[in-house]
């Protein structure tokens, strides 16, 4: 579904027509389609046959440097401003335009190929009383159509009796509750009352919003209300059941689906907004040259001009000579404006985006999952991170929960003494628990502690009453796809891993309908009926089940955060809560997530009454939940305390050792979860983020903006300042401030929305920025995304943002650059995200390896561009001064044509795409190589500056040298050898070999393609001229090639090949003097490294890696993290519409399993009988 999703993510049309409300009737083609609702064809496609050509170059000129190069064509079209042939222009322009051209097209056909791929999907429409097969594109709104177990869905519906997986428009793969109107339900699977369903549906028009609806249905003259509980959206997935009927309210671009599917932002790396600047300078600089030679050419025509008047056919005033002079230059001098960069640019991206998808060292064999660039406008920002904002739990941790720990009745168990009482260090070498007294334990259930297993089979009341409710009191729904293969099919991961573990140790949950859960307990099946279901909310923070035993006992289990349940419990259990305080602060030290687990004997007479009271607050119209609230809130009293739970959610591989490689690069990272404070913090101890070394990790845990500003506040040194073109852009600076040690800060999500208002958030910053490492805890997307906009708005730093689940796609969107991993929550994150893999150490190689190598090879490549075609245009600027500024050109019309396209493109691309400053394996043994970008040190305002006068230089000596040795020369024969095309033969020649060995300069990498291209670039260049200046292109087309001779009687001549020689050296030795001294002098950490690494290659020898050894690390802080629960599947689980009916047989209870841990897999269980009001088409959006 993922794959379907990203193909959909495209820009997606809307009506022209604001909508007010949506009216219509089931089962009336007519009356709908007057109302000219959108059908259900997708469109995501730009082009067709006939708009491809004129749109595409509609675009294309929308681009500055294209619309330039057009300019100049019509510029060349007059014969007294042209200067330069047709082709010089056409040519470069006609290949630019193609290769765009080529990437819309086939970028288009693809989103061709998907439309058809989805439109023609088939589904079962009722038309004229019977169900017929219709493809996606054909189903209209007011459609009841027919979907099956995992179909997915076309349209939005409204439920009636089914359970969706999760809504993959929001990236979340949990099980979402949908119901279906009791009315509807009725209707069954009858095709004849289906089609003699008449009812109408008022409704919203079409919108974006994904978590509301608001409709009604009327049907006999009753009205029932339609919310988001009755809709299925288009791109969801039915589980478990086997279909389900609905009516299409909105089809194909009105679906909430296409609805969200808009223009995504486009984000700009700091190179492209600096190369836009840049551009933009250059075409004022050329005009300023083109208006210096257009002068000169009016004074020299003034002064010299009137003597060669008679000759001339006709006068020309001095005055509108240098206007046509002006235009002339501008098409000559063109070169300096880079039509090719762009091009050039994104063809460099390509290829660098290329080797991240190729890095088998990114790859995850375990779910076959290669790292993607899902762009290609990014990759030179990775090698500029500053700031890294990660999630925690499934980005840092796998968000795959194993029960470690307990507490049973103040007894702890999960850790292994030796014989002196010592602790030992668990590991994948240490012996398990053998479980094979039990056929139905999962064996890929570990655990390590044999006493906990001696008393539970002795029969400790205690222990056995814990793991009674780990069995009773949860949402799981059970499923056996084989006989005696149990599966659990958890709505999160922790509740699966809790019924793992009561399963693993003898209390089996096997099944269960609306009144009852079926366990088997140490062998024997157990019946108990089940009375009510007090759900779980983000308020309450536990969920409790009311149960009769067998024997007529009445009991409710409660488990959830442990400083809620201890409220909750009789005095009788005061010393007990102190023996497990204990506890779990030791598994709050080891960073695990726990629970308290309590019960309550309940009497039978108040248990009566209290089912009385909760019918009426429960069918109550108003304050339901209130009513609802206050009456668990009085049952749930007096509890008794049975203990506590650990689960880890572990750390991916090498996250420690990612950290501290990128702390090492001077990254800052700061996570931010919603995770309790104390299970993020002791996560940010287990990751090395925070260390006991440290001098104080502050605490920021505040119930007011007072108490979280402090006592004191010093107002933070903010540097303002101007940028972009012409300064137009005003910008503020948080300065980053001295520190003497290394500090951390940890703040909750209730401070920071103090700490992030207007008059607090530059003190925040200022504060955080001194730290090494920022935790915030409890936060919510939204101030996800505010924190990395804080950052990004006053630091002027580059950032990235990692997660995995849908609660991250808003800071992933908001930084820089976003990277998803593909893991437990779904694949939201990956599909919001420009790059992708799936575990998170893989950033340290993303960055320190492929992110500088990127940076480094585009920082190169522009310089050497811009030095080179500086150059090539300054040899143009200095021949103006020699030919009366006439606008003749410096050289041969074909070598303008062809210096960009051929002599100089293959070389160039080459080093931008091969050089490597030093391995991959030396990045990762000195991570300070990556500070450069940091500090924008290989390309900038003053590098550009830096490169346009090595360019005048260059061009000084590329022409007055030449010049110089042409003057007055003579061949050895005595003839003269002084002429224009001679000149213009040898300036090109030494300008063309003293860029290729610049080229060769800036190369640290030398591989069989640079020698190639290199080497094949100069080859191809004489095999050009000598036979384009050869008799039989003369003779062929005498206009197009003048220089007949040229090349082998200049060539031929000592003193040319001298001249090249000295040209060379001079061009070169500048350069060679620069780097040798700044070696010497003022080494680089690039330098540094580069000459270690010379040393060890002849050596042989490489030094060891250094290893850091973790220390372990206990605490006492409080953990009180609730289970990672969702509301609603109370109301499911005891709801008879909504499970399936037990078998009537029931397989052997004893034979062995080889079932999975906990599955968390989207499923939901229905009746076989269920109708959905499509709110447009399961390839629509529909209602049940």
């Amino acid at each position: 579904m993922g794959s379907l999703l990203s193909q959909l993510g495209l820009e997606c049309g809307g009506k022209a027509v604001k909508e007010e409300e949506r009216h219509l009737r089931a089962n009336d083609r007519e009356l709908n389609l007057s109302y000219k609702y959108a059908d259900n064809a997708i469109k995501t496609s730009k082009y067709n046959v006939f708009t491809f050509l004129p749109l595409n170059l509609f675009e294309q000129f929308q681009r500055l440097a294209n619309a330039y190069f057009l300019f100049l064509l019509c510029l060349q079209s007059i014969p007294e401003v042209s200067s330069l042939p047709w082709y010089t222009t056409v040519v470069p322009l006609v290949l630019v335009l193609s290769m765009t051209m080529a990437k819309d097209c086939s970028d288009d056909m693809n989103r061709h190929r998907c439309d058809r791929q989805v439109n023609n999907r088939k589904v079962e429409v009722l038309i004229e009383g019977e169900l017929q097969s219709e493809k996606w594109m054909d189903v209209q709104v007011g459609d009841i159509i027919k979907l099956e177990n995992n179909q997915f869905v076309t349209v939005r519906m409204e439920v009636i009796k089914v359970s969706a997986d999760g809504d993959k428009v929001k990236g979340e793969t949990n099980l979402k509750v949908k119901q279906a109107l009791t009315v509807t339900g009725k209707l069954e699977d009858s095709v004849e009352k289906l089609a003699n369903f008449n009812g109408e549906v008022r409704c919203e028009p079409p919108n974006n919003r994904l978590d509301k609806f608001t409709g009604t249905l009327t049907l006999k003259g009753e009205t029932y209300s339609l919310d988001n509980e009755r809709i299925l959206l288009r791109g969801c997935t039915l589980r478990n059941t086997q279909w389900c009927f609905g009516l299409v309210v909105f089809g194909g671009p009105d679906t909430k689906l296409m609805q969200n599917c808009g223009r995504t932002t486009f984000k700009r790396t700091s190179i492209d907004r600096l190369m836009n600047v840049l551009v933009l300078s250059i075409f004022g600089f050329l005009m300023i040259m083109c208006l210096i030679l257009a002068i000169g050419n009016g004074i020299w025509e003034y002064q010299e001009g009137s003597k060669f008047a008679a000759f001339l056919p006709k006068g020309v005033s001095a005055p509108f000579s240098a206007f046509l002079t002006f235009w002339s230059y501008v098409i000559i001098l063109n070169t300096v404006v880079p039509i090719s960069l762009y091009v050039s640019v994104e063809i460099i991206r390509l290829g660098n985006s290329f080797y991240i998808n190729w890095d088998r060292k990114m790859y995850y064999p375990k779910s076959d999952t290669p790292a993607e660039a899902r762009t290609t406008t990014l990759n030179e920002e990775l090698g500029q991170i500053k700031y890294i904002f990660s999630d925690k739990t499934g980005t840092l941790t796998q968000n795959i929960m194993t029960f470690n720990k307990c507490s049973i009745n103040g007894k702890s168990y999960g850790e292994l003494l030796d014989f002196s009482g010592q602790r030992v260090e668990i590991n994948e070498k240490t012996e398990k628990v053998d479980f094979s007294w039990n056929n139905l334990a999962d064996p890929k259930f570990c655990f390590h502690d044999n006493s906990l297993v001696e008393v539970v089979r002795a029969g400790n009341p205690e222990v056995q009453a814990f793991f009674r409710l780990l069995a009773l009191c949860h949402t799981v729904m059970p499923e056996e796809k084989k006989e005696g293969e149990l599966y659990y099919q958890a709505q999160s991961p922790d509740e699966g891993a809790l019924v793992t573990a009561a399963r693993n140790f003898g209390f089996v949950f096997r099944s269960r309908t609306p009144e009852s859960i079926t366990v088997v307990e140490m062998g024997e099946l157990v019946t108990y009926e089940l009375l009510a279901v007090l759900d779980f909310n983000n308020v309450r923070k536990r969920m409790s089940v009311i149960v009769r035993s067998p024997e007529g006992k009445l009991t409710l289990y409660c488990k959830g955060a442990d400083t809620i349940i201890f409220e909750r419990l009789s005095p009788s259990c005061s010393n007990l809560t102190e023996v497990t305080t204990e506890h779990l602060n030791e598994f709050a030290g080891e960073g695990l997530r726990t629970l308290a687990l309590a019960y309550k004997d309940i009497d039978p007479e108040y248990m009566e009454d209290w089912k009385l009271r909760h019918h009426v607050a429960n069918t109550a119209m108003d304050e339901r939940e209130e009513k609802l609230d206050a009456l668990y809130e009085e049952i749930e009293k007096g509890l008794l305390l049975l203990g506590s739970t650990a689960v880890e959610d572990k750390l991916q591989d090498g996250v420690p050792q990612t950290i501290e490689q990128l702390s090492k690069a001077d990254i800052k990272i700061w996570v931010l979860t919603g995770d309790k404070q104390e299970t993020a913090e002791n996560i940010g101890y287990s990751c090395n983020m925070l260390r006991e070394e440290m001098n104080e990790v502050f605490i920021v845990s505040a119930n007011t903006a007072e108490e979280t500003i402090g006592n004191h506040i010093q107002e933070p040194t903010v540097k303002k300042s101007r940028s972009g073109l012409f300064c137009l852009l005003k910008t503020e600076t948080v300065a980053d401030e001295p520190v003497n040690g290394e500090y951390a800060m940890v703040i909750n999500g209730h401070s920071l929305a103090f700490a992030l208002e207007k008059d607090m958030e530059m003190e925040l910053l200022r504060t955080a920025c001194m730290c090494q490492t920022v935790i915030c805890c409890r936060v919510t997307p939204l101030q996800k995304a505010q924190v990395v906009e804080l950052v990004k708005k006053y630091k002027q730093a580059v950032t990235l943002a990692i997660g995995d689940g849908a609660n991250d796609v808003s800071m992933i969107k908001a930084a820089h650059i976003g990277v998803g991993i593909s893991g437990q929550e779904g694949m939201q994150a990956v599909l919001s995200s420009d790059y992708s893999f799936a575990q998170f150490r893989y950033l340290q190689r993303l960055l320190l390896v492929h992110g500088r190598w990127s940076y480094l090879r585009m920082c190169k490549f522009l310089r050497y561009f811009f030095y080179k075609n500086f150059t090539f245009t300054f040899v143009h600027f200095w021949y103006g001064f020699f030919c009366g500024f006439s606008a003749q050109t410096a050289y041969d019309d074909w070598f303008i044509t062809l210096f960009n396209l051929v002599y100089t493109a293959l070389p160039v691309l080459s080093l931008s795409l091969f050089d490597q400053d030093v391995n991959d394996w030396w990045s990762f043994q000195y991570p300070q190589l990556y500070t450069p970008g940091q500090l924008n040190q290989y390309f900038s305002k003053r590098a550009f500056v830096y490169t346009v006068l090595h360019s005048v230089y260059s061009s000084l000596v590329l022409f007055f040298i030449p010049w110089a040795a042409m003057y007055d020369t003579v061949r050895d024969d005595g003839k003269d050898i002084v002429d224009y095309q001679s000149f213009a033969l040898l300036a090109q020649t030494c300008l063309l070999i003293a860029v290729s060995i610049q080229l060769g300069l800036d190369t640290h990498y030398w591989t069989a393609m640079n020698q190639f291209f290199l080497w094949g670039s100069l080859s191809v260049y004489f095999a050009v001229i000598f036979t384009m200046y050869s008799n039989g292109m003369f003779l062929t087309l005498t206009s197009s090639f003048p220089f007949i001779g040229t090349a082998r009687n200049s060539l031929n001549q000592p003193n040319v090949w001298l001249t090249m020689l000295l040209t060379s050296i001079l061009c070169v030795l500048p350069v060679v003097a620069y780097r040798f001294l700044r070696i010497l002098l003022w080494p680089t950490i690039n330098d540094k490294v580069r000459g270690r690494g010379y040393k060890v290659r002849q050596d042989k020898v490489l030094p060891p890696t250094p290893r850091r050894v973790q220390a372990r690390r206990t605490s006492t802080r409080r953990s009180g993290y609730a289970f990672s629960h969702a509301q609603g599947y109370g109301d499911l689980v005891t709801s008879g519409k909504f499970l399936r009916r037990t078998p009537k047989r029931r397989p052997a209870l004893f034979s062995q399993t080889d079932s999975p841990l906990a599955q968390t897999h989207i499923v939901g269980y229905s009746h076989n009988k269920c109708l959905i009001f499509l709110y447009s088409f399961c390839c629509c959006d529909c209602c049940f």
